[in-house]
């Protein structure tokens, strides 16, 4: 598998990145340590969490926002992805293979020093290569939480600074801070990107592509919602019933539509729904990486074989029109 450059970064990826949100929340220790064996073996390069990805935080999302107190994660452990990506590292010996993204949601100068720190804690690393904002936060300004993120850049702890979640605004805004006050530039961004999903193709990816900044894409089937299996239920163990907040991105009268639209194609070309829509995504040139979720290897399976998939331009094109 070739790699690509993000951005201006020193960093490069293979086209196909693998997300760690599921590890400790929809499978355990073993399976997340196998399904990083899997892709790394197969030329996957980047790997993403988070401090907020964790067994422990989406069960007290649903006891303190749903005011539901059950057992749905394999593991109640915070910060588990990042904790379990920081016991595989040790236990293989992995770290110069791959390029290491997490993301902080602290702000304040103080926070995020010590939000740096203990993500390399619980990755058992000395680096980060890339570093992220989970949110941008407008409230607080980007000066004071570049500091420490600047600060760590000069050390070494961290490779390069991004954002995910951001609008082309926020991130034109972002760009104009970083030259006015002389902090790192946002060389990286993590936005979501679908066909149900397709907001940044207007203004963020133009503003990207002319600044060359990094695009790593998550979310390329909705969270599974592309996959078909939400039509009557949501399925014990799926992303949508530990974090039930997914509804509310996905779940609405356009987005069935469109995939009652992609089940048909499927079944007109023989080609499967999610490999379709894996397939339209990763066509998109002005995406530096694609970031997957994965419970099984056969969801990287699925991310690869849709890569160099030899569709007729015409597959795309009513996909397209959705």
């Amino acid at each position: 598998m070739t790699t690509v450059a993000i951005g201006k970064t020193p960093f490069r990826t293979a086209r196909i990145a693998l997300g760690g949100a599921t590890f400790g929340r929809e499978i355990d220790e073993q399976k997340s340590f196998r399904l990083l064996d899997y892709a790394v073996e197969r030329g996957i390069t980047l790997i993403d969490t988070a401090e907020a990805y964790g067994g422990g935080q989406a069960r007290q999302y649903r006891r303190d926002t749903l005011k539901i107190d059950d057992v749905r994660e394999t593991s109640d452990e915070m910060h588990s992805s990042e904790k379990i990506i920081g016991r595989w590292l040790r236990a293989t010996g992995a770290r110069e293979h791959i390029v290491l993204q997490t993301k902080t949601l602290a702000h304040g100068a103080a926070d995020v020093a010590k939000a740096i720190d203990a993500s390399l804690e619980r990755l058992q690393t000395d680096r980060i290569d890339l570093y992220l904002l989970h949110w941008f936060n407008e409230q607080i300004p980007l000066e004071e939480t570049m500091s420490p993120i600047a600060s760590a850049i000069v050390k070494g702890t961290i490779g390069a600074a991004g954002c995910s979640n951001t609008t082309a605004a926020q991130l034109r805004s972002s760009l104009h801070a970083s030259r006015r006050h002389g902090f790192p530039r946002f060389e990286v961004t993590q936005p979501m990107y679908s066909l149900v999903s397709r907001e940044i193709e207007s203004e963020f990816l133009p503003l990207c592509r002319q600044e060359n900044i990094g695009v790593v894409g998550y979310s390329p089937l909705g969270a599974g919602f592309l996959s078909g299996k939400y039509d009557e239920a949501v399925p014990k163990g799926s992303r949508f019933d530990v974090i039930p907040a997914h509804a509310d991105i996905f779940f609405s009268e356009r987005n069935f539509q469109i995939v009652a639209r992609l089940r048909a194609l499927a079944e007109q070309v023989g080609v499967p729904m999610v490999k379709l829509a894996m397939a339209w995504t990763l066509r998109n040139p002005d995406l530096t990486a694609v970031l997957i979720g994965a419970r099984r290897t056969e969801h990287i399976d699925n991310a690869l074989e849709a890569l160099p998939l030899d569709a007729p331009d015409h597959w795309f094109a009513e996909m397209n029109s959705w």
